[in-house]
């Protein structure tokens, strides 16, 4: 478990409590109580007192800093008469008229032991101050200690020490073998550091492990840390970055300090893209950005490491490479870059035979045709479908998960939850029936498509009423021409369906347009398929190096390109929508029938789908 900051201990707490109620109370009973529990003196106008001496009914007054209190002369059976207050003004002239009425007067002696007001007064005021202080103190502290905003230069990183958590190994990591590989090297060094010094090798600084999210980056350098045994300081780049300039770099220089003293240890920073971007996109070179002080100061303490410190070797995550500061990769900060991409098909079997020993798993589970199932999942996505299987096991009462369970898992992560509380009314209902059976019609007979695997009307996620599940079929690196094309034209099969059996439109192809239009223009701009327009690229800086990133923006170009741009991405939708068209045409008996099945079944999916989508010819 992480090492907390000592907290304040529970005596002084105590006594800094108890100190604070007594002063309240001193400073109670000195001003309140006394007010509370004195006599009450009725009090009157002054000009009714000025009145009542002229009158001559006051016998006699006494006078104070901040009262007048006088007693009148007895009336009738009165033993003394009646005493009232009035608050004094500046009247120069009261004493000639009280000697002129002949009203005896004197000045109010002042109370003994006024001291103890006085230092009360002084001394309790402050001490409330500053123990609301302190109160603020720790809570902007994090309830890390006594020093609260005092230590808000200091490093938040967690600390993990061997023994202190559950030791995560490369035993732990799997899918990810030849990232595995690179940081076996640093592990070696990290156990057994004379054998590379004695010769004069040098270990990398630092290194950056690269990868979309959920590959499992932060698992694998917490296995760098359990393998070689040594301090794991572990830190988010966000957190280094606050509203006050200059913070960012001060816990930088702290977890440094903090690391150097712990050596040998590993230093890792998630998320570095958070401080490490690049200062010439934000347009601030030499100003006084927060963001930007830090990474000078990342920058200074990578490139600042005496001999000694050699030990402490920085490892990094990011899924935004391109947009790193060029000083932080450079050789001498981080030396190598390892790419932790997602899984193959081994890898991902592997993922779920890891997640998978903390399940109970029924006899027919077969991990291996979960993981064909499931191309490019991340290490993250598996864990969310074992996870996902087991709650609907749980829910159904079974005792252990089966295989159904891990395939509407995947149903859920792919398309989302069920809604079958969104009813639709009957012709709503064949126009979805239709528009499904078009895209498994076009998607099984267009190359390198998916296998179709289940047809459904009921309705998934935020928004899809239908959806047709199409899983491919071997992990894929690279696609031809055809076979984006066909993509696209699988994505319009609905909407070509539905314009064949209605003869109009409707709003359910929105997504699909959307999808449809994105791939071709990135046919155009990026992948250089066009032949009017030639092996150019068009979108503004480099390609994404992960694919789900989506794609830039495009260049700075002439209005004659940009419209040549638009007519070829136009082309090629417009091709694929006739493509889509002629297929459905072709096979239109067939949709009839696949339709009407799946109008009364709901969902078509295993065998019998892939019987009926086999009898489906080329137009």
């Amino acid at each position: 478990m992480p090492i907390k900051d000592k907290p304040t201990p529970p005596k002084f707490r105590l006594f800094n409590n108890i100190f604070l109620i007594l002063g309240v109370v001193f400073l109670a009973a000195s001003f309140i109580l006394p007010s509370i529990l004195g006599p009450k003196i009725p009090g009157v106008p002054y000009s009714l007192f000025i009145h009542q001496v002229q009158e001559g009914e006051v016998a006699r007054v006494q006078v104070s800093e901040n009262q007048i209190q006088y007693q009148l002369k007895p009336v009738a059976d009165e033993e003394a008469g009646q005493v009232f207050s009035t608050t004094p003004i500046f009247d120069l002239s009261l004493p000639k008229t009280l000697e002129a009425n002949g009203v005896e007067f004197a000045a109010t002696a002042p109370p003994k032991n006024r001291w103890v007001g006085s230092l009360l007064s002084w001394v309790i005021p402050p001490l409330i101050f500053v123990g609301i202080w302190q109160f603020f103190l720790r809570r902007s502290g994090g309830g890390g200690g006594p020093q609260g905003m005092l230590s808000i230069g200091k490093s938040k990183a967690k600390v993990y020490v061997e023994g202190e958590a559950a030791k995560i190994t490369f035993a732990d990591v799997a899918g990810v073998d030849e990232a595995k590989t690179e940081l076996v090297e640093i592990v070696d060094f990290l156990k057994t550091p004379e054998r590379y010094t004695q010769i004069g090798a040098h270990i990398p600084k630092g290194v950056l492990l690269v990868g979309p999210p959920g590959t499992g980056k932060t698992l694998l350098a917490k296995a760098v840390a359990g393998e070689a045994g040594v301090p794991f300081f572990s830190i988010s780049g966000s957190e280094f970055v606050e509203m006050f300039v200059g913070v960012g770099s001060s816990r930088v220089r702290d977890l440094f300090e903090q690391a150097k003293k712990q050596a040998p240890c590993i230093v890792f920073i998630d998320e570095l893209d958070a401080i490490g971007k690049s200062r010439s996109s934000s347009g601030m070179y030499g100003g006084n950005d927060e963001r930007e002080q830090t990474l000078n100061q990342l920058l200074s303490e990578m490139d600042g490491f005496a001999p000694e410190d050699a030990t402490v070797i920085v490892l990094a995550a990011t899924n935004r490479p391109e947009i790193l500061d060029p000083a932080l990769l450079r050789p001498g900060r981080f030396d190598r870059q390892v790419l932790v991409d997602r899984p193959a098909l081994s890898g991902r079997e592997a993922i779920l035979g890891i997640h998978a020993q903390t399940v109970k798993l029924g006899e027919d589970v077969d991990l291996k045709a979960i993981a064909t199932r499931t191309p490019g999942f991340a290490g993250a996505d598996l864990a969310n479908l074992v996870n996902e299987a087991a709650l609907l096991a749980a829910r159904n009462y079974r005792p252990a998960v089966a295989q159904a369970d891990f395939a509407e898992a995947i149903e859920r992560v792919v398309a989302g939850l069920e809604k079958k509380s969104r009813v639709l009314n009957d012709k709503e209902k064949k126009i979805v029936a239709y528009h499904e059976v078009g895209h498994a019609l076009v998607g099984s007979l267009m190359a390198g498509s998916g296998k179709v695997e289940k047809i459904s009307i009921v309705s998934r996620g935020m928004a899809a009423l239908g959806y047709t599940l199409q899983l491919p079929t071997e992990d894929r690196f690279l696609m031809d021409e055809a076979e984006l094309r066909g993509q696209i034209a699988t994505l319009l099969g609905g909407r070509s369906a539905e314009e064949i059996v209605f003869n109009s439109i409707t709003t359910g192809a929105s997504n699909d347009l959307q999808r449809a239009t994105d791939l071709a223009e990135q046919m155009v701009t990026a992948f250089g398929m066009s032949k009017v327009l030639g092996p150019l690229a068009y979108q503004q800086g480099s390609r994404p190096m992960f694919l789900d990133q989506g794609a830039s923006g495009r260049r700075t170009m002439s209005e004659e390109t940009a419209q040549a741009i638009d007519r070829e991405v136009k082309d090629i939708v417009e091709t694929a929508h006739q493509q889509a068209l002629e297929a459905i045409r072709h096979n239109r008996d067939l949709m009839e029938t696949i339709t009407m099945q799946l109008l009364e079944t709901e969902a078509i999916e295993g065998q019998t789908l892939h019987h009926l989508l086999d009898q489906a010819s080329p137009a």
